[in-house]
């Protein structure tokens, strides 16, 4: 009996062992850790999607992420500290944190349409960049102002307007307190169209990319560092994002729902806001101009008209593209779809 048990053992470990070799061969799943540049809404619903559908796992990666806000500190920041990997960033903030020495690299456009703008009513249309002069607008802070002014003086036009403080509602507007109020196209637009206002009709939306002000309105950066040790990761990241971000295509309802119900659920998320905004954001994450692959970064676009509107805001001392930004992870991403 203990003949036969030894042989039958032994004949067990002969047939599992090539399953256990192809089980030790398969590497651990590479951390990589994400920072948000705002809360966790349906802005990021390529993350929700990824992590949901498998797309993270099918490329052997265990993301954590982690929330931004208006209390959290900037991507670039986080970055360069060491407590992430991964970041979602301004052009403009992106730049300042190069100059400061800190070695980030661009790497994807999430959105190479940006989607702040100017919200104004009938009574006085801001459609263009000369609609700006002598206005007086309502802007939430800094960011706001240096678009508006760089937007001026690309346009040639004398840096004349007002600014008012305002917060994150429209509401000012509607009050008279402003000819202009600094907006997102798929967010504030929202409240105005669920007071039962339409577009071109009631209220009328620019964008800065419309008047001049040309630049992305999310790229995702990384470390030199972090790139050269794990590109196979950041590729298999971006992959996935790709991936995820095609699917929501499709049906906006799926990654709102997360947002609401899962990812953003302490946050008091709205579904119907948050599926609209969906829907309006769907054109923000392709170019307009065609031959650009999803989340690719366009060369000229950046050295052109992006490094102008950097330059319209008195930073001057750009460095060369190559130096800050990596073309081939995008491509790198498509050719493993």
């Amino acid at each position: 009996m203990n003949r036969r048990h030894l042989l039958g053992q032994l004949a067990l470990a002969a047939a599992v062992s090539p399953f256990a070799r192809a089980a030790l061969a398969q590497p651990a799943p590479t951390r990589v850790r994400m920072q948000l540049g705002w809360i966790p809404n349906v802005q990021y619903v390529g993350e929700w999607l990824a992590i949901e559908r498998g797309f993270f796992a099918k490329q052997n990666l265990a993301v954590e992420w982690f929330p931004g806000g208006p209390n959290a500190l900037p991507a670039p920041v986080v970055l360069a500290a060491g407590k992430a990997d991964l970041g979602y960033a301004g052009w403009l903030p992106f730049l300042d944190a190069v100059a400061k020495g800190n070695d980030l690299v661009m790497i994807a456009a999430v959105f190479p349409k940006n989607p702040l703008g100017i919200l104004s009513l009938p009574r006085k249309p801001i459609r263009t960049a000369a609609d700006i002069v002598g206005s007086k607008i309502l802007v939430q802070g800094p960011n706001e102002r240096t678009a508006i002014e760089a937007t001026l003086s690309l346009a040639g036009l004398p840096v004349r307007w007002t600014p008012v403080p305002a917060g994150f509602s429209p509401e000012p507007l509607l009050a008279g307190d402003g000819d202009g109020y600094t907006a997102f196209s798929a967010n504030q637009t929202i409240v105005l169209e669920r007071m039962g206002l339409k577009w071109g009709k009631d209220f009328h939306f620019a964008s800065f990319d419309e008047l001049g002000f040309r630049s992305y309105g999310g790229v995702m950066i990384t470390t030199r560092a972090f790139l050269e040790k794990n590109r196979a990761a950041v590729v298999g990241y971006v992959r996935a994002q790709i991936q995820a971000w095609t699917l929501n295509d499709q049906d906006p309802l799926p990654g709102a729902k997360l947002a609401v119900e899962k990812y953003g659920v302490d946050l008091g998320l709205d579904l119907q806001q948050q599926i609209r905004q969906n829907e309006l954001q769907k054109d923000l994450t392709t170019y307009s101009e065609p031959g650009h692959p999803r989340l690719s970064l366009d060369r000229a676009l950046i050295e052109g008209p992006m490094y102008a509107a950097a330059r319209a805001t008195g930073r001057t001392n750009l460095p060369d593209i190559a130096k800050i930004a990596d073309f081939d992870v995008v491509a790198e991403a498509h050719q493993g779809i």
